[in-house]
């Protein structure tokens, strides 16, 4: 319990007599009956504010909401008392979570209810929760202030951020997706999975003609085809300490998940199987599956990876992969690499390229390509620039190292990577090399 403005407004107030009354006897009883009966009145209100309110308190939130997005938290509190109360309150919000209007002045008249929203947003992904309420009720003359705990646990799971997927497929529902980078290749029957059969085209190659539905329709008719279905998509994701390189807030890893998302998203819709296999950190496998559904349990067993503080093993995480996937993939392997790491998954792309399709998304820092647009001042400028210059251009030479070998590789930007992996997946779909 602590004293409020009013009780230091009113001991001042008592006080200040005191000084004449030290010069004139006849004001000192005066002023006893005055320190006297304020003593009462605190110790009354006193008293009576440190009984518990009562009040019902209840909390309205959503249960999965995404990291780095600002969500509503509702409070209702409910007094069914005949006393107004007037309170403070400040919810006890998960301390990884920014908070916007938090803690709150709530006016509450006697047999009513009142809400108090306010917005928090996750920094990190995974398992939080929101512990208890405090409120602050100021007692009925406004001498004291007391805190009083409502326990209300409540847990929530912070998953990523699936903006982009829901973006991706309002999209494709209205065939814009350039609009966000993504290129649909056109193609002129070169599938192997038969679609229908249609009129003849200009361009139409004569393998396409069905020559007996011409005979009965007295008119040439081609055979359309389409990308084949039913193939594997297999993610193979860096959780390692290279993965926590953080850039506007936001760990690649977190970055990486996001992008892995999406292509599941887009290969569940092509009717592929989409699974999971993560290593250098948390050790999680999702075999492949079909369905609408994939990209539910893809967030359900991915929103609480964090990368660790150990160096990805590549080479064990291929032998891995090896012996859980029997069947042909197009494996996608998400990591942020050095020059020392090269050696390593080299040997690991070697071993998955026995079986599989392999396409490599390495991460690159974008503190690089700014050091290299920043104009050269001085001697400091120039040693960053060659120094960045000279670690790009080793980089470069691993990457053709593995495209030599004839593995598709991506070098690009966090940003880029959700993007650029769609349409490195379209263009294996259209040559039809899985």
């Amino acid at each position: 319990m602590t004293p409020s403005r009013s009780l230091l407004w009113a001991t001042l107030g008592v006080s200040l007599p005191a000084l004449p009354a030290a010069f004139y006897p006849a004001l000192h009883e005066l002023w006893l009956v005055l320190f006297w009966l304020l003593c009462g009145v605190l110790l009354l209100d006193a008293l009576l504010v440190r009984k518990a309110p009562n009040i019902t308190l209840s909390r309205s939130l959503r249960h999965s909401i995404p990291v780095g997005v600002w969500s509503k938290v509702g409070l209702r509190l409910d007094n069914p008392g005949a006393r107004p109360l007037r309170l403070w309150l400040h919810d006890h919000h998960p301390g990884g979570f920014e908070c916007e209007a938090m803690p709150a002045a709530l006016d509450l008249p006697a047999h009513s209810t009142g809400y108090v929203e306010y917005r928090v947003k996750p920094r990190r992904r995974g398992d939080a929760a929101f512990s208890g309420c405090d409120l602050i009720v100021t007692s009925p003359l406004g001498f004291w202030h007391h805190r009083h705990f409502h326990a209300l646990a409540e847990g929530v799971k912070v998953f990523p951020d699936f903006q982009e997927i829901g973006r991706y497929a309002l999209l494709a529902t209205d065939h814009r997706l350039s609009q966000m980078g993504v290129r649909r290749r056109q193609r002129r029957g070169q599938g192997n999975d038969f679609h229908q059969l249609r009129e003849y085209r200009a361009g139409d190659a004569l393998r396409q003609i069905d020559w007996k539905a011409s005979s009965r329709y007295r008119k040439l008719i081609s055979k359309e085809y389409q990308d084949e279905r039913d193939q594997q998509v297999l993610f193979l994701l860096d959780c390692g300490r290279r993965m926590r390189h953080e850039e506007a807030g936001r760990v690649h890893l977190d970055q990486a998940l996001n992008a892995l998302l999406l292509l599941a998203h887009v290969a569940a819709r092509q009717g592929d199987a989409v699974g999971l296999l993560t290593f250098g950190g948390a050790d999680r496998w999702l075999p492949p599956r079909k369905g609408a559904g994939v990209v539910q349990d893809l967030l359900s067993r991915t929103y609480d990876l964090s990368a660790g503080q150990e160096a990805a093993d590549f080479l064990l995480a291929a032998r891995q992969l090896m012996s859980l996937q029997p069947r042909r993939a197009l494996v996608v392997v998400m990591t942020n690499t050095r020059d020392e790491d090269h050696t390593d998954l080299i040997q690991a792309i070697q071993l998955l390229k026995r079986r599989h399709l392999v396409v490599v998304a390495n991460l690159r820092e974008s503190i690089l390509d700014e050091v290299l647009e920043r104009p050269v001042s001085d001697l400091d400028t120039a040693l960053q620039f060659h120094t960045v210059n000279g670690y790009l251009e080793q980089r470069r030479k691993s990457l053709d190292n593995l495209r030599h070998q004839g593995v598709l590789t991506l070098d690009l930007q966090a940003p880029q990577l959700p993007v650029a992996l769609v349409n490195g997946y379209l263009m294996i779909k259209a040559s039809g090399t899985l």
